[in-house]
């Protein structure tokens, strides 16, 4: 990468920084303005819309980034190949550390982001983010079944679909913002849930 892609990459990368700290907060999305964006990042109006076009762009990069980052961090702690219940458990709590470093609206505009858009884009990019969720989750029940933590009887379909429920009834507006507090005990239910009768 030469000098003027190294800076036009740092630009880009400040814009989507100051733009998530303006969107992480009790105001969220609604109150995002270009104006704030270029006193915020340090940057002219030129700069933003030749690097991202629209604000509506700005808004889909800081999602997406965000998704990315939990994506791989959830990605690097099943590289570790640790057992099935730490795995779980650690998972839950890189959940809750994301959750953690956003505003409770942030996470709102998101879920309402990529669960009430209807352009084939957001659709397309959530059922990835999806996809590869439920992948995970699947490598890890066939972990927890050779420890014998996942009970035998549950076929891969059955576990899948058990997850998928969970994880869009968790999606539901009217549930998402209620549920999130308890991501813990949810996790812990779900151990429960599948393991084998003792």
């Amino acid at each position: 990468m030469n000098g003027f892609e190294k800076r036009t990459e740092e630009k880009k990368k400040s814009v989507l920084e100051s733009a998530f700290a303006l969107m992480n907060n009790d105001a969220g999305v609604k109150n995002l303005t270009i104006d704030d964006l270029v006193k915020e990042a340090n940057v002219g109006k030129t700069t933003i819309f030749k690097y991202f076009g629209s604000k509506e762009n700005i808004i889909h990069e800081v999602f997406i980034h965000f998704l990315n980052e939990m994506g791989d961090s959830a990605k690097a702690i099943m590289a570790q190949n640790k057992p099935f219940e730490e795995t779980i458990i650690e998972m839950s709590q890189n959940k809750i550390r994301f959750l953690d470093k956003v505003n409770k609206q942030f996470y709102l505009d998101l879920m309402a982001y990529f669960t009430e858009k209807e352009d084939d884009g957001s659709t397309r990019i959530m059922a990835e983010y999806t996809k590869q969720s439920f992948d995970m989750m699947l490598d890890l029940f066939h972990r927890g079944r050779k420890e014998g933590k996942v009970d035998l009887k549950y076929s891969d379909e059955f576990l899948i679909l058990y997850f998928q429920a969970l994880v869009e009834g968790i999606s539901n507006p009217s549930i998402y913002e209620r549920i999130l507090p308890y991501t813990e005990e949810w996790t812990e239910l779900l151990v429960k849930g599948i393991a084998p009768n003792k």
